[in-house]
């Protein structure tokens, strides 16, 4: 079973998300891609805004009728801050014959060498990062990244069309009474209205 999986605050999940999972599934091969929401994401630290049953409800409402997706909620049972190495452990230990592809941004990437474990990291799954169309890295980033070889032997670059939504541009018009149309299902509109989410 080759398993990808997504996670992030997801604070709301929106189309992003969803487009970028659907095109990472369909090129990569992947059999099915698995949405998890973090705690406390290490990078976000006082910025979640909704409860992680909030952000799990609407990653079920969002994911819906697609057999190819489905989310979990390892990182909110465990609690704590959420870091992605102890999370693949986990999976590993829960799923040993699964072959794991962790999905990422670029603006992640650049990040990795703050990541705890980043060595285990690659040998537990191989990284898929997502790019915009024509971006690609220089030497001088390559080099100033200063992440170990099996790092960049594990890691796949992946063009995907822009779709440049935030997160927190949405909770902001949210807040604001402007429309989030077309950002968001209508289905985790409304949930996020019924629920008086981000007001």
């Amino acid at each position: 079973m080759k398993t990808g999986i997504l996670g992030g605050t997801f604070d709301p999940v929106h189309i992003g998300h969803l487009a970028v999972a659907e095109r990472v599934h369909s090129d990569c091969g992947l059999d099915k891609v698995v949405f998890i929401p973090a705690n406390i994401s290490p990078f976000k630290v006082g910025q979640v805004n909704s409860s992680g049953e909030h952000r799990l409800n609407m990653l079920r409402l969002a994911i819906g009728e697609n057999p190819h997706f489905t989310c979990s909620d390892i990182e909110l049972r465990r609690g704590g801050t959420s870091y992605t190495v102890d999370t693949m452990e986990d999976l590993k230990v829960l799923y040993p014959d699964d072959e794991f592809f962790f999905i990422m941004g670029m603006d992640s990437f650049l990040e990795l060498n703050g990541w705890k474990g980043v060595d285990r990291l690659a040998e537990l799954c191989q990284l898929i990062v997502v790019t915009r169309p024509g971006y690609d890295l220089t030497q001088e980033q390559r080099r100033s990244l200063e992440l170990p070889p099996t790092v960049w032997q594990r890691t796949r670059f992946l063009q995907v069309p822009g779709l440049d939504i935030a997160a927190t541009e949405i909770r902001d018009r949210i807040r604001r009474g402007q429309s989030v149309r077309y950002l968001l299902l209508p289905e985790v509109e409304t949930y996020i209205h019924e629920n008086g989410i981000y007001r």
